[in-house]
Formats: structure tokens, sequence, C-alpha cells
């Protein structure tokens, strides 16, 4: 199975190269493709690749632009962290949509999924994804267990202003600014947390909504934030995440 992935985030390509090998190690990568002009001028170079992963929101537009430029005849699966896309997806070459962060498990059925298709050619039933999609299966973590000393205590979600991790140790704080080490580590809480509520702004850490005072502009493509209570480090948000942080901050993910 020869694979083109399309993906602007660097730590989420080799995510997905990662877990793709896991899942299917006879799987061959062709590419990683960083940007709509660049998937269409590799569609105009090479051969359809069988399977197509791609991110809908790049650095220079849509995914969804490649596809009205390029027939593509292979199956996609979408892996994006917004689910406003879902309904185009489905009206191109789609077997699944993934939402990120992705799971292996989500991956992992997608592609036994694209392999009965290839061996049955079995089209997608579009209600039946309609009525899985819009059913509300997914449940969030709603509280969190800590110690501090010989005590321990529970955390509701909502008394937590952020995440962040220091020396390999990972760290809660609350919205009283109290701090507390936790089993999880950024990657995890990211598949357990509300993605409407707390975003992942770089490699250190996940803030809240709710915990944002201020926000200014850092650099072209950066956000610099100010967070009650305040955090220990400069919290900014990195350059592969700002687009998808100014979609969060309207509740468009």
């Amino acid at each position: 199975m020869k694979v083109l992935i399309i993906e602007d985030e660097e730590p989420a390509a080799k995510r997905l190269q990662k877990m793709i090998v896991e899942i299917a190690p006879n799987a061959e990568i062709l590419d990683t493709i960083v940007s709509v002009t660049s998937a269409i001028r590799w569609f105009n170079e090479n051969k359809m690749p069988d399977l197509i992963l791609s991110d809908i929101q790049l650095s220079d537009g849509i995914s969804f632009d490649i596809f009205k430029s390029i027939e593509v005849t292979c199956p996609v699966i979408f892996t994006t962290a917004f689910d406003q896309y879902a309904i185009d997806a489905f009206k191109i070459n789609t077997i699944d949509y993934l939402l990120k962060p992705i799971k292996k498990e989500a991956l992992q059925e997608a592609l036994v999924k694209h392999n009965k298709l290839s061996t049955k050619n079995t089209a997608i039933d579009f209600k039946q994804f309609l009525e899985t999609y819009n059913s509300p299966t997914i449940t969030y973590k709603k509280r969190f267990v800590v110690r501090y000393g010989e005590h321990i205590k529970t955390i509701n979600i909502d008394e937590v202003a952020f995440f962040f991790t220091e020396d390999k140790v990972n760290f809660l704080t609350t919205t009283e600014g109290r701090r507390y080490t936790i089993e999880y580590n950024l990657d995890s809480l990211e598949t357990i947390i509300d993605p409407k509520t707390y975003f992942r702004i770089n490699r250190q850490y996940i803030i809240g909504i709710h915990a944002i005072t201020e926000m200014f502009a850092y650099t072209k493509s950066r956000v610099l934030i100010k967070l009650n209570p305040p955090a220990k480090h400069e919290t900014i948000v990195s350059t592969e995440r700002s687009a998808e942080f100014k979609l969060w901050l309207g509740d468009e993910k």
C-alpha cells in the first residue's frame, strides 16, 4: 500500500508516519506534502497513491482546493482538528474523517476499512456516516486525582486553568494557582480533555480558554498569551498551531 500524507504540521506528520508503520509495516509512505500548491504539483508529476491521509487546513489554503484541481481517484482519510468540514469531506473519495489528536485505534480502524473497500469495492454509506458522526458518543475526562504530600484529592476539570510539562514532569495548575503533578503527558491529555475548552499551544502547554486574560502579536504568525493564574514560562502559540488557535478562539473547531 502506497500512502501519501498531506500535513503541514511536522509533529503531526511524524506521528502519523509512526502510527502507519506500526499498524501496517508493509505500507510505503511516498511523501509528506505541506501545502495545496506543492500537492497539486506532486499529483501532476507522480502516479496516484493507493491512499491519501490529508489534513484540511494547510499553510496556503484548504486541501479541498487540491481535489478541485486534480482528479483524485484513490481513497482519502481526512485528519483534522475541525469538525465543520465533515459533510464537504464526504463529497470526495473519503473513507474516514478522523479528528485530531488522532488515536492509533481510530487510524487502525480506518486502514482496515480501506483494505476492505479496496478488496470488495464497497461504497461508503453516507447516511450511516452522518448518523454515526452526529451521535454524541464522545465523553471527556471530568476530574483528575492528584497527590500532595500524604493527601489525595480530586480536581474537577473546570478547576484546571492549564497543563504544562517541565523536565519531563507533567503538571496541572488550578484556577486558584495551585500546581499538582499528574500522570498524563500532554499527548495523552489531548485525547481525553474537551478540545473546545482546552488547546495545546505548543509542546509545553495546554491552556484553558477561561485562563486567557490577554493576547499579543508576538511575531508575524505567533501569539503571546497572558494567563490567569500566571504561567512559569512565556506562553507562546507555536507557528504551526497559530491558524488552528485562532479558529479555536472563535469556537470554530
